[in-house]
């Protein structure tokens, strides 16, 4: 990748400089990020954040509680709707049996 060196021409002001034309795009450069580096900095430090005492298994289980009480005790048209988003793939299909303790 070749460095750019702008021109006093690749730069506008002003409000109605976008619309003006006339190689608005020369004063665009080409460039890479490394998202994988990033990424791996993002989760490191997102695993830092959430600390030593963090459960997945508590946290997943308590969305799982909160979901059953979320969609418990639906009216008949209410549980019509929900079966529908359901069978629509709009909502996730949920056994209510657990894969895990």
């Amino acid at each position: 990748m070749t460095p750019h060196t702008p021109s006093p021409d690749d730069h506008t002001t002003g409000a109605g400089a976008a619309g003006t034309g006339g190689g608005a795009s020369a004063g665009l450069a080409e460039f890479t990020l490394d998202l994988t580096s990033q990424e791996v900095l993002r989760r490191a430090q997102m695993i830092e954040a959430l600390g030593p005492h963090w459960n997945p298994i508590e946290v997943l289980h308590g969305e799982e509680v909160a979901h059953d009480l979320l969609y418990s005790g639906l009216d008949p048209q209410q549980q019509h709707l929900y079966d529908s988003l359901v069978t629509a793939g709009i909502l996730p299909h949920r056994n209510h049996g657990h894969a895990a303790p």
